[in-house]
């Protein structure tokens, strides 16, 4: 037999993480300059000292919001996992795994999502009613405050007017932070965690949280940490990154057709999260549903699958 293992000329696990660490890092900076130089650009020096002009709500406003979306999507989450793979002089394709999908694994991964939805949607409406022991109020403040500030920044990115402001959101909200975050959480992180422990469970469920707390949105952490799980879980047993980005992208795509719904019969989007959409027997369903629908997913594909991930 013809054996090529490319994963034994690459760094250390260790090392891996570090690098990557460091070119998101480098990312985070690039990011940052290029977007206060788009703020500088649209709005002078004003911009800079004035943090209500960018919270207008202006078509201005949330075009320089959504740019530096994009940027940070580009410079924080997909070049670093890039330079990872440049780095270590393999091709990208085959140090991500990037196997051609089969239409029976799109539907399947399209079916867990879509079964999953009023289950994420419990999970996050039990979240958002976490609260904190006396002692801790001070932290539950604050963790609130950091919540309100995400909100108001997700309701400008969601706002449409018209459908290519839909498109444009679904671009810039679902597509481009499913590619780069799967690149970074799946591709990057959990892939150097699986080599340095030799267990993908812990890999699975360190990088997914990590991949929740960095939104810092503590009251949807739960469904974020789970969500993460499932991707995980998607990416080691299809051992193909293309499933998990689609899950991702899936996930993401709902959100904003739910906020460009919403828009049109005009309901709050701060409703999103606070109402419940399903009845409780829809929830148990869901729970029986994805439970079947992984478990299907992990016989169907094959156990060589997930070596190539470590």
């Amino acid at each position: 037999m013809n054996f090529i293992y490319k994963e034994a000329e690459e760094k250390d696990a260790y090392i891996q993480l570090l690098m990557i660490l460091c070119y998101t890092i480098s990312g985070l900076v690039i990011g940052s300059v290029l977007s206060l130089a788009i703020v500088v650009g649209v709005y002078g020096t004003d911009g800079l000292s004035n943090a209500a002009v960018l919270m207008s709500g202006d078509a201005s406003s949330t075009a320089v919001l959504k740019i530096s979306q994009v940027l940070t999507t580009g410079c924080m989450f997909i070049l670093p996992p890039l330079m990872l793979a440049w780095t270590e002089k393999i091709k990208i394709s085959n140090f991500y795994n990037f196997k051609k999908p089969t239409a029976s694994l799109v539907l399947l991964v399209f079916l867990i999502m879509l079964c999953s939805m009023p289950l994420m949607e419990w999970i996050g409406l039990v979240n958002q009613k976490m609260v904190l022991p006396e002692f801790l109020k001070p932290l539950e403040n604050w963790m609130r405050n950091k919540e309100d500030e995400a909100m108001k920044m997700t309701i400008l990115l969601l706002k449409t007017k018209n459908v290519s402001d839909f498109l444009i959101n679904i671009l810039v909200i679902a597509l481009l932070p499913a590619i780069g975050e799967e690149l970074m959480f799946r591709g990057g992180i959990q892939r150097s965690f699986t080599k340095m422990f030799k267990n993908p469970h812990v890999a699975i469920w360190i990088s997914a949280f990590i991949f929740s707390a960095i939104h810092l949105q503590f009251f949807g952490f739960f469904p974020r940490l789970f969500l993460g799980a499932a991707f995980g879980y998607i990416y080691w047993w299809t051992g193909s990154l293309w499933y998990a980005m689609l899950a991702h992208f899936l996930n993401n795509a709902y959100a904003v057709s739910v906020a460009w719904y919403l828009q049109k019969h005009n309901i709050p989007l701060t409703e999103a999260d606070n109402s419940s959409n399903f009845p409780w027997y829809a929830y148990v369903i869901s729970l029986i549903l994805s439970i079947f629908l992984f478990k299907y997913l992990k016989n169907k594909t094959t156990s060589g699958n997930g070596k190539q991930l470590g």
